[in-house]
């Protein structure tokens, strides 16, 4: 995994997670708070995106060196508005810290600790594609849920974020 190459992916993943978020606030706040059931990950649409945003935020801390013992969920953020300021701060330090790695950065070990205090350790780019590939999950599970509440939600595919960001096709 080169550093271009891990700097497009989360390029892709800051569009697709965006790209669904913009459906999510256009919605009454009784659809983003309203309960679908235990069969989710996280049974709301500000929930699954508080998942989302809060498994991003300790794998953060976790490439610089912290150990979280928790990942911050929807109770942490006390409305959509909320979880939308954080996220735009996160993103912030995501695409810093990314933009700043080297090849030798991306195929160094990283130690950490799960949420239990287990150790594990493995290289810096297989846990980054780690982080993109959970929010991709988590996306599916919410563009279902939009799906229920209002439609079909635009696609989040790979292939239309390189569409949309050569030009080819309107975002």
């Amino acid at each position: 995994m080169t550093p271009m190459l891990m700097r497009q992916l989360y390029a892709y993943d800051r569009w697709a997670n965006r790209r669904l978020l913009d459906i999510v606030v256009a919605l009454p706040a009784e659809a983003v708070t309203r309960d679908m059931g235990p069969q989710w990950s996280a049974p709301t649409l500000k929930g699954m995106f508080a998942h989302i945003l809060g498994a991003q935020i300790i794998w953060l801390g976790r490439f610089r060196g912290e150990s979280p013992t928790r990942v911050p969920g929807d109770a942490d953020f006390a409305d959509l508005d909320a979880l939308l300021a954080r996220g735009d701060a996160h993103e912030r330090d995501m695409q810093q810290f990314v933009e700043g790695c080297s090849e030798a950065d991306l195929a160094a070990m990283v130690e950490y600790k799960n949420t239990r205090g287990d150790a594990f350790n493995l290289p810096l780019w297989a846990l980054l594609q780690h982080v993109a590939n959970h929010s991709t999950h988590h996306r599916s599970e919410a563009a279902t849920m939009l799906t229920l509440i209002q439609g079909s939600p635009p696609l989040t595919d790979l292939m239309v974020y390189h569409l949309v960001a050569s030009g080819q096709v309107k975002g």
